[in-house]
This record gives structure tokens, sequence and C-alpha cells, in this order.
């Protein structure tokens, strides 16, 4: 990767030119409502003063509107999933700091029973915010409607394995499997469990207003407002409420968010601009962790020229990313080497690495018949996406392609994804908050989903179908250096092809008060997490 300078856009100057595009860019950017609840008023909470210990109230400021409902089966927003670490419960949890699995409404672990069967067993007591008890019939509900094609579920693209699940008596689990999968045990906490009698009663209602068996439960939730919790009382499991409610203020304004830290009206915030990490230093405590969350580039596998490969891969040669991760992020990020970031535990370096070559950039657009290419980039109005896009502009200008930036809201920009209305788009991705095995997050994006069909629209190509195909080798694989050789194959694919790649893998900006908050960890994934957190 060539040297990195910033001369042609230092720091002040070029957040002058990121608002100056922003507001160029508003009428052009689709700026739509994001869907999802728009307000379930059931009871508030007061933001009064902690009194430590299982009292007071955590306010936290959360960067991300409501832009899906709460129901686990189909939640895809990052403020949602992230309120459902705390409402609901799987078989199985994931730590949201150390991502390691843990049994949560299971008393143990899934037991192996043969190659294809194992067996849970409920935790006793469990009850859930209505004052049901939890049962087996309820788990095999929550996952058959994952299984249901009917339901449309994202999270059945990460259970490919699974044949059946039943009720072996009231507190006892069983799942039948089509082939061994030995990442079952972990990979069953994307299934969270649902109460079977609320859900089918009015699923709406539900979505809108969840019931699970964690240790809060939501009160009342408005999309752009805030989302208001209360402790689940009864709640017996392992990681129980250790504040009376909590108050999630959805604060989109990066600058109003960091106030409401500094003015001690919040106690945590996420998603801190990196322009301000240190200007708290002395006013919070702040903590970046690298993560999978990346920012990618995604192309239209339809729209020509970008059907070729020499066409997208020019486009990654063409960017600084050095100089990105230097002026835009301040230097919290890594420019992308794998499909993974480097701290992943099964981190391949790919065959194909873009570092920044304009000469290559401008020899593959001639090569493939592409120059004097004119570009419409669609991106989302994120803070830090936001910061990164006039340098993508800047970067692929600087090799002759023509670039209009299209800024707008996620759910706006979205919609023309899917209905085929774009050529390339820019925006963050992180299926981290599901799991942290490879072969999750390699199904995300490239499994037999949304992403593959309506969104690069690349299914039943031929590299899609050998990608597809190396995964199911490689999950039907119980070899451990087998089963990581054949993922590597598909980090090496995915690489080359740059259908969708990352181009930045981010660090996670997080901000606390350690006086007012105990326990508090920063997370490697999108949100944040109060369990075993009390207000001090």
């Amino acid at each position: 990767m060539l040297e990195r300078t910033s001369k042609e856009v230092d720091r002040r100057g070029f957040l002058r030119l990121v608002g100056a595009l922003t507001t160029a860019t508003a009428i052009a950017g689709s700026v739509a409502a994001c869907g999802g609840p728009s307000s379930t008023a059931a009871g508030s909470a007061s933001g009064g003063d902690a009194k430590g210990g299982n009292d007071g109230t955590i306010e936290a400021g959360i960067s991300y509107a409501l832009s899906t409902g709460f129901d686990p089966m189909t939640s895809s927003g990052a403020t949602p999933v992230a309120a459902n670490l705390h409402v609901f419960e799987g078989l199985v949890d994931l730590d949201p700091a150390t991502r390691e699995p843990y049994p949560a409404l299971a008393t143990a672990m899934p037991q192996q029973v043969d190659e294809t069967t194992w067996r849970a067993q409920l935790r006793s007591g469990a009850t859930f915010h209505d004052g049901s008890p939890v049962t087996a019939e309820d788990a095999v509900f929550s996952f058959t409607r994952v299984l249901d094609p009917a339901n449309s579920s994202l999270i059945v693209q990460f259970l490919p394995f699974l044949d059946t699940v039943t009720a072996v008596d009231q507190n006892t689990v069983e799942f039948k499997l089509k082939y061994a999968f030995p990442l079952f045990a972990t990979r069953i906490s994307v299934v969270k469990v649902v109460p079977k009698k609320v859900v089918e009663a009015d699923q709406k209602a539900f979505d809108a207003k969840p019931t699970g068996s964690g240790p809060y439960k939501v009160v009342e939730a408005t999309r752009q407002d805030k989302i208001v919790f209360q402790r689940h009382d009864a709640y017996n499991g392992p990681r129980p409420a250790k504040a009376a409610s909590m108050v999630w203020r959805l604060t989109s304004d990066p600058t109003a968010r960091v106030s409401s830290l500094v003015s001690g009206r919040v106690r945590a915030i996420e998603d801190v601009p990196y322009v301000d990490v240190a200007g708290l230093k002395g006013k919070a405590v702040s903590e970046s962790v690298e993560s999978f969350g990346n920012l990618f580039l995604m192309f239209n596998f339809t729209r020509k020229p970008f059907d070729d490969k020499r066409v997208r891969q020019a486009l990654h040669y063409a960017l600084d990313v050095d100089k990105i991760v230097a002026t835009a992020m301040y230097g919290n990020g890594t420019a992308s080497t794998s499909y993974l970031q480097p701290s992943h535990p099964d981190y391949h370096r790919a065959a194909t690495v873009y570092g920044h070559d304009p000469e290559k950039a401008k020899a593959l657009l001639a090569e493939a018949g592409a120059g004097g290419l004119s570009v419409t980039l669609l991106t989302t109005n994120t803070g830090w996406v936001n910061d990164i896009a006039p340098l993508i502009k800047e970067s692929w200008d600087a090799v002759g392609v023509r670039t209009t930036l299209d800024i707008g809201d996620s759910s706006g920009q979205y919609k023309k994804v899917d209905a085929g209305d774009f050529g390339v788009m820019a925006a963050p991705g992180d299926p981290s908050v599901f799991g942290n095995d490879v072969d999750l997050l390699l199904r995300w994006f490239y499994g037999a989903g949304v992403w593959t069909t309506k969104r690069f629209r690349w299914a039943g190509s031929p590299e899609d179908q050998q990608v597809r195909g190396l995964l199911d080798q490689a999950a039907r694989t119980a070899d451990p250096a087998a089963r990581t050789a054949l993922w590597n194959q598909v980090i090496d694919l995915v690489a080359e092809q740059a259908v969708l790649y990352p181009v930045v893998h981010r660090k996670l900006p997080t901000a606390w008060d350690d006086k007012k908050l105990t326990g508090f960890k920063p997370l490697p994934t999108t949100g944040l997490s109060f369990l075993g957190v009390s207000a001090a």
C-alpha cells in the first residue's frame, strides 16, 4: 500500500468538506423514516439519580432509531437487536463482550446424544415477562417458526443443519440434525425463546412491545425518541438486572450524544465520533474495540459494468484506505486484508489484498472497457460513513471515475437497493451481533438469503454456487483444520470477486461514566450491553 498522505485534505479541511457535501447531497439522499414500531406507550421510568445496588436508572445514548421491530425472528436493526440482548434469552447465549457461549435458558450447554441428536434442559422456574412459565413447547415453537419458510426469518440461513425440534417433556428439548454440525451448541444462540401464546395471539403487537424471559422488559418504545425498560423481578437466570430500570435515548445526532454524556444526562454512549474521542479524556472513560464491523462496497451484479470483476476490483484498488483511516477515522480502523478483521481467531489473509494502486485501477478499467466511467455512490448518512464518503469520491475521481454521492437514511437507501435501483453502495455491516464463527459471518452476506438474491443479486452465478458449496462442505466437516481450510477458500474467493467486500474494519468507540456505572464493558459489536451492570 502506498505511503499515506493528507496534503490534499487535512483534518480541519476535511471536516469542512464533509459538512459541505452532506448539505449538497441532502436533496439527492433519500431520507425516509425507518420501519418498525412508531410508539408503544405502556408506562415510563424516571431518569432520577441512581441509588446503587439493585436500584436506580441507567440512561444511555444510542445512535440509531428503531428501524425494525423487536421480534427476534426478523429483527435486524442495530438498536432492537441490542435491546433484545436484555429482553430475550436463547437456550444458549453469547456474552456480549467476550462472545463466549454460556447456558441461558438451558441449565447447561446442550448435550449430544448421538451424531445428529442433541438435547437441552430448561432452567426450572423461568418465566416470561407476563408471568407465564417458559416451557419446552415455547422453545420448540421458537425454533419451528424460524424454520418455517412462510415466516421469511433472517435467522433461518444460519440453521441449514437443523431438521426437527421436539419437546421430550415439559423441560426438555430435542434437536434432530440433517447432518452432524460441530458448531451446534453455540449456533443455536441465534434463536431466542418467545412465548407461543403471546406471539400467536398478535404477532404485530409482540413485534412492537416484546415479551421475553430476559432480565429487563420493554415498557415503552418510541421509534426516534427512547426505549424504556424495567427490571423483570421474577428473572432467575445467570444475568439478573442490577438496576431497577433503563432509558435508552435514541440520539442519532453525534454532537448531542456526546453532550448528553458530558452533561451527565446519560451514563454511556455508543458510536462516539472519532473526532471527539480525545476530547472526552478526563470527562469520561472511552475505549475503541476492534470489531468485525466494517464499511463495505456492494455492487449490483446485474448492472453493467459492475458484472465485470475487473471494474469492481479497480474501484477497490483506487481507494486510499490508509488516508480514510487516518483522516476520517482518526486511526480507529484497519484496512481490510481479509473478510475477517485481524483480531478474529480464524483470521486468514486473503489471496487478493486491495492496496492503494491507482495505476492498477486505471489499467483494470481500461481492460474492462470502462474508461471514463461515471458512478453514483449510494451511501447511508451514518456519522462515520458520512465522514468517509468524500474520500471515496476523491479516490475515484483521481482515477477518472466521475463520482456523485447519494447520501440518505439507511431505510430509504435500502429501498433503492432492494428495487435494483443502484450500481454501487458503500454501507456499514456487522452480522457479528448474531455470532462470531466464520460460517455465520459468511452466510449472512453470501448464504442463500436476501443479500445474494435482492441486494447484490449474485444468486445463481457460478461463483455464488461455488461459495455456498464450500460453506456447506465446511459445515459438514468435523476436523477443525480441514474446516478452516474450506473457509479460507471462501474468503479468497469473495475477496477476488469483490461483489460485496469490506474496505475497512472499524474500531468501535464507546464512552461511559465509570463513577456512575459498575461492571460496564464496551462491545466488539454495534450496541451497548448492561447485563451485569449496576447504577453506582
